[in-house]
């Protein structure tokens, strides 16, 4: 999403200086990918400086069931917010390409267009629009990010 290798993006170690920092602070385990994210689409430089942490003592208490559908949630919410188009265009050509393929197989065997093609080139047309509102509304937000840094 943001066109950059990020190393070890769940940890939470972060350092940044305080002008900097986002008024973006998720809680609970998003706020290290969202930050991350955040600095990327905002143009801010990042470095990765290794670190050594003790190994870690007791067992996890995360589970794929219960916290598996929390993190897919985390994922598509911040891939709308950073790089809406880039969750948008691929729904938008699945669709599309459907529309087009059920479109073709209709015609050959039937020889009409049918509503289910009209409705599936409709849906990836609203979907693709849906994308460049969201991206529209990202950058207004990142732009007025830009004004108050200078």
């Amino acid at each position: 999403m943001t066109g950059h290798k990020i190393e070890n993006l769940t940890s939470g170690f972060r350092v940044v200086r305080a002008n900097k920092f986002l008024y973006l602070l998720p809680n609970g385990f998003s706020y290290p990918t969202t930050s991350t994210m955040a600095f990327f689409r905002s143009g801010f430089p990042v470095a990765y400086i290794p670190i050594h942490a003790g190994k870690r003592g007791g067992k996890s208490h995360i589970s794929l069931i219960k916290d598996g559908p929390r993190f897919f949630m985390i994922i598509l919410k911040i891939g709308a917010f950073f790089s809406p188009m880039r969750l948008f265009l691929p729904i938008s050509l699945f669709l599309f390409l459907t529309g087009l393929s059920y479109y073709g197989y209709t015609y050959y065997f039937e020889h009409r267009f049918t509503n289910m093609s009209a409705l599936l080139f409709s849906t990836s047309i609203l979907t693709f629009l849906m994308g460049i509102i969201s991206e529209q509304v990202s950058s207004l937000h990142y732009k007025n990010s830009d004004d108050n840094q200078q």
